[in-house]
């Protein structure tokens, strides 16, 4: 058995990879700039104080733009639709009536 210690020093290093593999060099540098730390030289020199808030808002900007490119289609669909039943005068009738069988 190993110690907490020594499992947060063995975990620390995988963690880290991961990390920088998925943050934007943007982010990292915002972070960097933030702590008013001098720039590190290597990848190894960036504490993991100001790798952790890059990579969390890293992940964060790529959600945004997930959730924003799966949600485009449906608001066309509901433009369309509506737009469709505003020219043929069926302004009664809910648009989302009609649409949310195609969604």
């Amino acid at each position: 058995q190993i110690t907490q210690a020594q499992a947060i020093a063995k975990a620390e290093e995988p963690l880290r990879d991961f990390m920088f593999r998925q943050t934007r060099e943007k982010d990292l540098e915002l972070f960097v700039g933030l702590s008013k730390i001098e720039r590190p030289k290597t990848y190894r020199n960036v504490p993991t104080y100001v790798l952790i808030p890059a990579f969390v808002i890293s992940e964060l900007k790529t959600a945004f733009q997930m959730g924003f490119a799966i949600f485009i289609p449906f608001i066309v669909i509901d433009m369309i639709v509506s737009s469709t039943l505003m020219s043929i005068g069926m302004m009664m009738l809910p648009p989302m009536m009609i649409s949310l069988p195609f969604k």
